[in-house]
């Protein structure tokens, strides 16, 4: 199994990306999926999560600006993000609960995208 994450990039204050994240593999069924970022010398957050009936939670910092969705027909998640700030500036990693076919439920990690916000 295997997540790809993608959509990051350099964008100035008050500008918008959408990332996704899809999952190849083995999948029988994933469950939770969510957003996390690291900026240097902080440790990794939660930014959004969502469930596979698509309920969700978002980080205080984020509320209003950023939605997370899903597409469980393409095993694939994606974060809309508007109004970014400099401060958003960080790697970001998807995460997803997964059944695999072998009947295994792990969590597995995107290898990040790079997320930087200019003002």
């Amino acid at each position: 199994v295997q997540l790809q994450a993608s959509g990051g990039g350099l964008v100035q204050a008050g500008g918008s990306l959408r990332l996704s994240c899809a999952a190849s593999g083995n999948i029988l069924r994933i469950d939770d999926m969510g957003w996390y970022r690291q900026a240097p010398g902080n440790q990794r957050e939660l930014v959004a999560s969502i469930t596979r009936a698509g309920s969700t939670n978002y980080a205080d910092s984020v509320k209003g600006r950023f939605t997370i969705s899903r597409d469980n027909t393409k095993d694939t998640g994606y974060l809309e993000m508007n109004s970014l700030k400099p401060e958003d500036t960080a790697v970001y990693y998807c995460n997803a609960q997964i059944f695999t076919t072998s009947l295994r439920k792990n969590y597995y990690w995107g290898q990040g995208t790079q997320v930087t916000v200019s003002s």
